[in-house]
């Protein structure tokens, strides 16, 4: 029995407790008078009371590249698992780059499952990826348990990783009706002339960040996910945009989103979603001193104006989750040049005390963190049935969280293997105290206990 005068849920807070039975499903949830009740007729029952902690659902990231194996220099799933627990994090899913194999066949798939299983400190599933030629591999990878397909419309930054051509998407969409799967894009195009190279810039100073700005404008995500959005009308396949960067993205979603919704797709938010990530609701442009390439990433962080506006959307609910898109490198590969240095902010640690830290200032409450960070995933994930919420018949992954505490980031508190943030020395807001695992705890005050205890999200067999 879990207790906690903050039970947080997305709908409310109230002072009880969470039961959970001896498979580490929830039970039973309880008021504090239920909670009297049942352990005056039961004094077997072991209680782990969290007093004001918040108690909450453990947070689901979505989007987090492991790079196990072939880039385990860069991060492996011992430390990014670990990592995650002490982020209060009980679920990440693999992205299919940028590991070598890239997980684009169902063989590759299986080389991930090997490289993970028995190393997983909290639960893991994984993207298939799309790339040119891989079309009969689809449907096997949807047989094995993948939550959806993510593919590029740029240049993904890795040979083994080409993007999808234009000419392509047709054809992806028919393959993959039917299936129940997500199609995820990173949606950006080049236009006008554009390119991710410095030719036609003024690079003059490659470790100015506007250099580095200027080369990734906001028309290539409005151009791709126009593009993509073209393809809805013919299609039921559920499309997710991740880490949007662009405020003006959001109106183009929901206009295509109304679309389906009016002509009966019943799916989740109509089948139309999108992320946004924790740097681009923390950081600005303004803010990103020369030389520092730690702040890079694909789309970039824009301006201060622009993070205001996906603030907006996401106190109005047009945005459908946050995650962290944890991309990390070795030092060697971040060098003070930022049209060459590697582009990927590192954050699964911190997501959500970062989402905190702001959500706070502009008035959210702790549902919204459930909503946004638990919830959200979980239904894009397809594991809403399972995690996600505090909920009878979901697994016991919860959290006690202090979000009244603080704490700086520092190198001898990251847990993920290369320890390079564009936190380093930020105060944050809101700080996890345990973490448990089917109410298995994995992470206590500043220590990971025990061994693995995730398994990975898989169809039987797999």
């Amino acid at each position: 029995m879990f207790l906690s005068r903050r039970v947080v849920t997305e709908s409310c807070e109230f002072d009880g407790g969470v039961l959970v039975d001896e498979k580490g499903m929830i039970e039973r949830i309880l008021t504090r008078e239920n909670v009297e009740s049942l352990l005056t007729a039961k004094n077997n029952i072991k209680v782990i009371d969290g007093g004001d902690l918040a108690l909450m659902a453990g947070v689901i990231d979505s989007h987090v590249h492991v790079n196990e194996p072939g880039r385990t220099s860069w991060e492996g799933y011992v430390t990014a698992t670990q990592a995650a627990a002490a982020g209060g994090i009980t679920t990440i899913i693999d992205m299919p780059l940028n590991s070598i194999p890239p997980t684009t066949t169902l063989e590759n798939l299986k080389t991930k499952i090997a490289a993970a299983r028995e190393e997983v400190f909290v639960d893991v599933g994984f993207w298939g990826g799309i790339v040119p030629g891989n079309e009969m591999e689809l449907h096997d990878m949807v047989r094995a348990g993948v939550v959806g397909f993510k593919g590029f419309l740029a240049d993904s930054g890795v040979a083994e990783f080409p993007n999808v051509h234009k000419i392509e998407l047709g054809n992806l969409f028919s393959i993959l009706n039917g299936t129940g799967t997500v199609l995820a894009f990173h949606a950006e195009l080049e236009v006008n002339n554009t390119t991710t190279e410095c030719e036609g810039f003024d690079c003059s100073d490659p470790h100015l960040y506007s250099t580095y700005l200027a080369s990734h404008p906001p028309e290539m995500e409005l151009e791709a996910v126009s593009l993509i959005a073209s393809y809805l009308p013919q299609s039921d396949v559920h499309v997710h945009i991740v880490h949007v960067s662009a405020a003006g993205v959001v109106p183009i979603l929901e206009k295509a989103r109304l679309g389906r919704i009016h002509a009966g797709n019943k799916g989740w938010r109509g089948g139309v979603t999108a992320e946004t990530c924790h740097h681009y609701l923390t950081l600005s442009s303004e803010q990103i001193p020369a030389g520092h390439t730690e702040y890079k990433c694909s789309p970039p962080i824009r301006n201060n104006t622009n993070k205001e506006k996906l603030w907006e959307y996401i106190k109005d609910h047009r945005l459908d989750l946050i995650a962290s898109d944890h991309s990390p490198s070795v030092a060697s590969l971040k060098s003070s040049n930022f049209m060459e240095s590697w582009g990927g902010v590192s954050s699964v640690q911190f997501g959500l005390s970062l989402f905190w830290t702001q959500a706070k200032a502009r008035g959210l409450k702790l549902g919204d963190v459930s909503h946004y960070l638990s919830a959200g995933p979980a239904h894009l994930c397809g594991l809403q049935e399972r995690k996600g919420a505090i909920r009878p018949g979901l697994d016991a992954d919860l959290i006690f969280f202090d979000p009244n505490a603080s704490f700086v980031v520092t190198p001898d508190v990251i847990l993920y293997k290369n320890k390079i943030s564009p936190y380093m020395n930020t105060v944050l807001n809101g700080k996890v105290i345990q973490t448990y695992i089917r109410g298995q705890l994995v992470y206590s005050e500043g220590q990971i206990i025990g061994g693995p205890k995730g398994i990975l999200l898989l169809k039987d067999g797999y």
